[in-house]
C-alpha cells in the first residue's frame, strides 16, 4: 500500500496504483493509523514525513517529496531505517528560472503598477513613469545547482553581469566570477537565491547581510522563505532601506492577512506557483512515482531521484 499525504498528477496516481494501492490521507500532517501494509509514503510540499509517522509503518520501503526541496522530510531517520528519499531535482529547473526571471523583469521595470494603472483608467500616470531594465545590472546567484544555472545563462540573453556567491569551504565551477557572500550583496543589484533549506542556510540573509546591499537591490526567491531573515526584510523594505522584494516563498505560508508585505508598493508575490505549470507538475508526479514504483519492485531507481 502507498500512503499519498497529498494528491499528485492523476497519471502519477494511476502509475503507483497498478503497484499498489492507494491510501488517501484526509490530513496530510494529522495523526495517521499506523499500518504494516504501507510501504511508502509520497508527499507534495505541505505534508511531513516525520519520524514519528515513519515509526508507524514498519514496512516502509521509501518515502518521496514530490519536488526538489525535502525540508519537510526527516531524511535523517530515513536514513537510519535504510529507507531510500525520493525526490525529482532538475524537474523543475527551466519552470522556475522562467518565473525568477518574469518576477525579476515586472518587479525592475514595476510592470504591475503599471498594469493596474491603466486598468484604473490612470494612463495619465505614465509622465510619473520609474522603472529600470535589467541589462547592465550585477546579478547576484547564491546557489548555482540546476536552477542557479538556468537563471545565469537567461541572464546574459539580458547582458546582466552574473557574479555567483560561493559558501566557505566549497569550491564552484560557474564560468562566471566566484564571490564571498559579503563581497557578492556588497555589489549586486539583484539577489537571487536558488539554495536548498538546511541548517547552514536558513537565514542566510539575514540582518547584516541585507544592511550590506545597496538601498535600490532587489531580492529575488523562488527557494524557501525561510533563507531570508523575515523581520529583517520587513524592516528594510518598510524603512526604504531595500529596492525591492518578489518572492515566490514567504517562511509563513499563507501570509497572514496583515503581514505589511502584502501591502508594499515594493513587494511582489506569488502563492507558491513557480513549478505549477501543467507540464512540469506532471513531470515532477512521474519522476517521484516511477522512481518510488522501482524501489517497491525491487529496481534500481534513477541515481539522481535518490537523496543522499
Amino acid at each position: 500500500m502507498i500512503l499519498l499525504l497529498e494528491s499528485m498528477h492523476p497519471d502519477a496516481e494511476a502509475l503507483l496504483e497498478r503497484c499498489e494501492p492507494l491510501l488517501r490521507a484526509s490530513d496530510p500532517n494529522g495523526p495517521q493509523a499506523h499500518s504494516d501494509a504501507v510501504r511508502a509514503i509520497l508527499t507534495r510540499g505541505r505534508g511531513r514525513i516525520t519520524e514519528i509517522m515513519m515509526n508507524g509503518f514498519p514496512s516502509l520501503r521509501a518515502i518521496a517529496r514530490v519536488g526538489v526541496g525535502i525540508d519537510n522530510l526527516d531524511t535523517a531517520a530515513a536514513a537510519r531505517r535504510n529507507i531510500p528519499v525520493i525526490f525529482s531535482p532538475g524537474v523543475n529547473a527551466r519552470t522556475v528560472a522562467e518565473h525568477t526571471l518574469a518576477l525579476m523583469l515586472n518587479l525592475v521595470r514595476r510592470i504591475t503598477p503599471w498594469v493596474n494603472a491603466c486598468a484604473d483608467g490612470r494612463w495619465e500616470d505614465r509622465a510619473r513613469y520609474q522603472g529600470g531594465e535589467l541589462g547592465g545590472l550585477t546579478l547576484g546567484i547564491l546557489g548555482f545547482g540546476s536552477i542557479g544555472q538556468r537563471v545565469a545563462r537567461i541572464a546574459n540573453a539580458f547582458d546582466m553581469k552574473v557574479v555567483v556567491a560561493a559558501r566557505r569551504g566549497k569550491s564552484i565551477e560557474s564560468g562566471y566570477p566566484i564571490l564571498p557572500l559579503d563581497e557578492l550583496i556588497g555589489v549586486a543589484d539583484v539577489v537571487t537565491l536558488h539554495l536548498p533549506l538546511t541548517n547552514e542556510t536558513k537565514g542566510i540573509l539575514g540582518e547584516a547581510q541585507i544592511a550590506r546591499m545597496k538601498p535600490t537591490a532587489c531580492i529575488i526567491n523562488t527557494a524557501r522563505g525561510a533563507l531570508i531573515d523575515q523581520a529583517a526584510l520587513r524592516v528594510a523594505l518598510l524603512g526604504d532601506r531595500l529596492g525591492g522584494f518578489a518572492a515566490d516563498v514567504l517562511d509563513i505560508e499563507p501570509p497572514s492577512a496583515d503581514d505589511p508585505l502584502l501591502r508594499s508598493p515594493r513587494v511582489l508575490l506569488t502563492p507558491h506557483v513557480a513549478s505549477l505549470t501543467s507540464a512540469t507538475y506532471r513531470e515532477m508526479c512521474l519522476f517521484t512515482a516511477e522512481n518510488v514504483v522501482a524501489v517497491l519492485e525491487g529496481r534500481a531507481p534513477a541515481e539522481r531521484s535518490v537523496f543522499h
